[in-house]
């Protein structure tokens, strides 16, 4: 029986997928940071979005097209969709900061999405890393840090939004932002996880 080479070209989608995460990331810091330019950086985001959603289309094509996967198929497509929920999350974080006219710097804000963006870049180490499990170990267990510090300044924050005589308008619009940021740096765990047991499985 004549050898099948496996499709390799997966590992190259995975480290574009992982790079428009970062991207999306630095872009929603900025947005947080940089308030007056919301309308042009959710732009910005919602274009990254985009792009993770076509790489993350061409993932599932090419898993359809390949008679050999370098990695079981059904991880390849846990991964990809795992990636891409951060995404999503980053962008819909964008569209609320957007419809709720965020025109302030919050200093909790600005903290988490220090997290989100550093979250991203060991993700992006741990995908490049995918073939090496105790590189990804190792990048899983940052993730996992990482998540801890999220869930401390997530903490912080709310406690502060509601310390005082809050404004009742700002609470709803700035808790609904937080709880978005949280749950990105929790699906960046997720996404540490499924790159730890894919590179275990395969090592």
């Amino acid at each position: 029986m004549r050898f099948l080479p496996k499709d390799e070209g997966f590992f190259g989608l995975f480290d574009q997928l992982s790079a428009r995460l970062k991207t999306a990331a630095v872009i929603l810091r900025d947005l947080f940071n940089e308030p007056h330019r919301l309308d042009e950086l959710t732009k910005k985001v919602k274009a990254e979005e985009h792009a993770a959603d076509a790489l993350t289309y061409e993932i599932m094509q090419r898993i359809d097209r390949s008679f050999v996967t370098p990695l079981d198929r059904e991880d390849i497509h846990l991964l990809a969709n795992r990636l891409d929920n951060v995404v999503d999350l980053m962008d819909g974080t964008a569209r609320r900061a957007l419809m709720f006219n965020i025109t302030e710097r919050r200093e909790n804000a600005i903290a988490l999405m220090d997290v989100l963006v550093e979250c991203s870049d060991v993700i992006g180490r741990g995908v490049k890393d995918i073939r090496t499990p105790a590189a990804v170990h190792k990048a899983a267990r940052q993730v996992k840090e990482l998540e801890e510090k999220a869930d401390a300044i997530y903490s912080k924050a709310i406690q502060a939004l509601f310390s005082g005589k809050p404004d009742a308008l700002e609470v709803i619009k700035w808790k609904e932002i937080y709880d978005n940021l949280e749950h990105a740096v929790d699906e960046c765990e997720d996404v540490a996880n499924v790159l730890e047991s894919i590179s275990l499985k395969n090592s």
